[in-house]
């Protein structure tokens, strides 16, 4: 292939000290080297004389900022009477994880649905905990609860996926947990049932844990 095409060395004149644009215009006449054509980009001004600037090498897909996977477990409507008839207003719960170990839950309540689905974002979002996983499950079998609802969680190995319903399932996908076996008993309420699976959740202890709280090497 030959070589990449350039522009001429004297591209436009140099900025005199009487043109007020002189800070803009381009001023390539000085220019030992020819300027490649890729890292310029140009266009006609209102004097007719070229100027230039250089494309932004920043990549902005590469952004940083941790994402959070959040998902609506109830959204539940509340009516209440008032002289001139019913008013009604939204309570909406979210479990909210980063997938790698961390899940929260919320609760929020307004007068759209959207705003109280914002609500309970922001809430589940301040209350994650952690969760000890272990490639992609847990580490044993754990029993949680509350109230009337009582959660059992038993390890699974790769390709099972979440064996859930809808709201330990998610539960466990913001925690990042992809293979495990779930069994419920009790109330069948989700509010109850999240609660049930973060307290499980919270009561997994790796073999580096045992041995810190125990003194002793299960080696």
């Amino acid at each position: 292939m030959g070589a990449s095409p350039s522009l001429p060395r004297q591209l436009a004149p140099a900025a005199s000290s009487s043109d007020p644009e002189g800070s803009i215009r381009g001023d390539l006449t000085s220019t030992d080297e020819p300027i490649p054509l890729p890292t310029l980009r140009l266009r006609v001004g209102a004097t007719d004389a070229f100027t230039y600037s250089v494309w932004s090498d920043r990549d902005v897909s590469n952004d940083s900022r941790n994402e959070l996977i959040e998902r609506v477990v109830r959204i539940k409507r509340c009516a209440a009477v008032v002289k001139g008839g019913r008013r009604f207003s939204f309570a909406a719960m979210a479990v909210v994880g980063d997938g790698k170990g961390k899940v929260g839950w919320g609760y929020g309540k307004a007068n759209e649905v959207p705003p109280s689905v914002e609500k309970a974002n922001k809430q589940a979002s301040r209350s994650l905990v952690k969760v000890n996983l272990v490639d992609g499950t847990i580490p044993h079998v754990v029993k949680g609860h509350y109230g009337a609802a009582r959660v059992i969680l038993v390890p699974a190995g790769p390709g099972t996926g979440v064996i859930a319903g809808a709201a330990v399932r998610a539960v466990c996908e913001a925690a990042g947990i992809t293979n495990i076996l779930t069994k419920s008993f009790g109330s069948s309420n989700s509010v109850t049932l999240v609660k049930a699976t973060i307290d499980a959740l919270q009561q997994l202890r790796t073999n580096q844990d045992v041995e810190r709280l125990r003194g002793v090497s299960l080696s």
